[in-house]
């Protein structure tokens, strides 16, 4: 399980580690067994108050491209030390803009295979998504019912991470097995 603990000292180690340059607000760090994600936080394109959602969205999409190239050799050699560090992927990502219409990308992050065992009732419903064309297989049926949970079970799920917490926080300070 990765406690706060660590989750706190991967995200100081980035917020230390990044050039300040690079970001409009401090990096959102993500951190799970297999994989660190960093959004970075750039500034938002100045266009006339004319312009459109779209012209809006593509120079996003722009500014996005333009600082995905120009950091590359930068972001390679701080993943390398970050994943010596800590044992796990770095992916990398943006975010432009606020509210609703901000413009978010990831780049090279990690799709880790899952196990699981489902029974008939959990398979009809993958193979129900699949056939009426909500996913491509059943593997990317179970992810869309994973976003789902997430997406509508936010703040449950936080509380479930917290109770978790408090649980790895009561056995740190038990005997030794």
């Amino acid at each position: 399980m990765i406690t706060d603990e660590t989750r706190e000292r991967v995200a100081g180690w980035f917020a230390g580690r990044l050039p300040a340059e690079w970001q409009a607000a401090p990096a959102h760090v993500v951190t799970d067994r297999e994989e660190i994600t960093v959004r970075l936080s750039l500034p938002d394109v100045e266009l006339g108050e004319d312009a459109t959602d779209a012209t809006r969205e593509e120079a996003r999409a722009g500014r996005a491209k333009a600082f995905r190239e120009e950091t590359r050799d930068k972001r390679i050699e701080i993943a390398r030390e970050a994943e010596h560090r800590y044992k796990a992927k770095v992916s990398w990502g943006v975010s432009i803009g606020e509210g609703d219409d901000s413009y978010a990308e990831l780049w090279t992050h990690v799709a880790a295979p899952v196990m699981t065992r489902l029974r008939q009732p959990q398979r009809l419903v993958l193979d129900t998504l699949v056939d009426a064309g909500v996913a491509r297989s059943r593997a990317d049926a179970l992810a869309w019912c994973v976003r789902l949970v997430g997406q509508h079970e936010d703040e449950w799920l936080g509380e479930l991470r917290e109770a978790m917490q408090s649980v790895a926080d009561v056995r740190s300070k038990g005997p030794a097995a």
